[in-house]
């Protein structure tokens, strides 16, 4: 799961500094982009230009760039990644980070960092059991800091080891556990996901729909499905496929089928999003034979369907979250708050066809998520993008 993640590696002065490379080997060939600081020390060790050949980024080590001045802001490199790891940390640096002593580009870096940070500590065994190195440790760890020892690959929780950083592959293998388990908020929920159209047979080859296409909807759930929910999606007609095991596939043409469907999955799952854009109102007559140009008028009777999101809010039991779509051409943020209302929503995505280049057959999406707590809105991105936005919402509603 390091697939796209941002890691700071610091590097410190220590004879395993020769091991970062290894790490930026691993990191790199599971996905992840690496940005390089190291100590004034560390370079006595290993060349800068070896570490930036291996990431393909400028290392970091002073606070101004040697060759025009430039400033290395350790404030956005701590707002930039994902996570920080020290590797090979000395006990020099531990007792600067225990301590903040900023002295040198890493340790501004740590002090910024708004993500967490691994600590790999590198030294001779007699430093590494000293009373001062052992409080240290204690205080950093104190910070919330993770403490990576040489116990196979294992977060350690004691002082035992003998003082060698630990091996890359499985420091390599820890960062990844890490983001695997801390991405997956999900995990062993059930998620009701509708996508796509409706159509309403008028007779045997005409029917009411609409232009959807169901993208949206598919996105949300490889998204839920990636973020480790078991995903029920009741689908109308579309030409999409899924992609991931976790998503069981029901296909449905008319209101009347995705209805019934979600009034039956609704019972058993955690949670639904309704991103589906069903038809509000079918012929009240079908007819069992193709209707012929027999005058210059055709009157239909329209008949309102069921109100999937509605019913779905009226059964909805204690714990369940029911998130709606609301697609608008007009006055937009009250009909939406209207509709989270009464419907009993937990919250609402609000897009507009006054938004151009969004919304049915687009690849791209821009919206507003609105609940009893306020709105948040979001610019113009993939729809994969957007549905990132929305489970992420969703995951911390339903961690409340």
């Amino acid at each position: 799961m390091l697939k796209g993640k941002k890691i700071v590696l610091g590097i410190t002065g220590s004879i395993a500094a020769f091991k970062a490379c290894y790490i930026i080997r691993g990191l790199v060939k599971k996905g992840a982009e690496v940005q390089v600081v190291i100590t004034p020390s560390g370079k006595e060790f290993i060349t800068p230009l070896t570490l930036s050949t291996l990431t393909r980024k400028p290392v970091v080590s002073e606070f101004f760039s040697q060759r025009d001045g430039t400033w290395n802001s350790h404030v956005d490199l701590g707002l930039w990644a994902d996570a920080m790891l020290i590797a090979p940390c000395t006990a020099a640096t531990l007792g600067k980070m225990a301590n903040g002593i900023a002295d040198n580009m890493l340790i501004t870096t740590y002090l910024s960092m708004k993500a967490p940070v691994f600590v790999a500590p590198a030294m001779d065994l007699d430093m590494y059991r000293h009373p001062s190195t052992a409080r240290n440790m204690e205080t950093i760890k104190s910070y919330g800091n993770i403490i990576i020892e040489p116990q196979s690959g294992f977060l350690a929780s004691g002082l035992e080891g003998k003082g060698r950083m630990e091996e890359p592959e499985a420091i390599v293998d820890i960062l990844d556990h890490y983001f695997d388990q801390s991405s997956k908020p999900l995990e062993g929920k059930r998620i009701m996901i509708t996508a796509g159209p409706t159509y309403e047979k008028i007779d045997p080859v005409r029917f009411i729909g609409n232009y959807s296409s169901g993208k949206m909807g598919f996105a949300l759930a490889e998204e839920c499905a990636a973020k480790g929910a078991e995903v029920t999606l009741i689908a109308g007609p579309v030409a999409l496929s899924t992609v991931n095991d976790h998503i069981l596939r029901i296909d449905v043409e008319s209101c009347e089928d995705m209805y019934n469907a979600a009034i039956t999955h609704f019972a058993s799952c955690d949670a639904a999003i309704l991103c589906a854009a069903v038809a509000d109102f079918r012929p009240d007559h079908i007819a069992d034979r193709k209707i012929k140009r027999e005058k210059d008028d055709l009157v239909l009777h329209l008949a309102p369907t069921h109100d999937i999101a509605a019913e779905l809010g009226r059964i909805k039991k204690q714990g369940q979250v029911l998130v709606g779509f609301a697609l608008e051409t007009n006055d937009e943020d009250n009909n939406a708050k209207s509709k989270l209302e009464r419907k009993k929503l937990d919250f609402i995505v609000l897009n507009s066809l006054r938004n151009e280049g969004t919304c049915f057959r687009s690849d791209e999406n821009q919206i507003k998520i609105i609940s009893r707590d306020g709105t948040k809105e979001y610019p113009k991105k993939k729809k994969d993008e957007v549905a990132a936005d929305i489970v992420e919402e969703l995951s911390v509603v339903m961690s409340n």
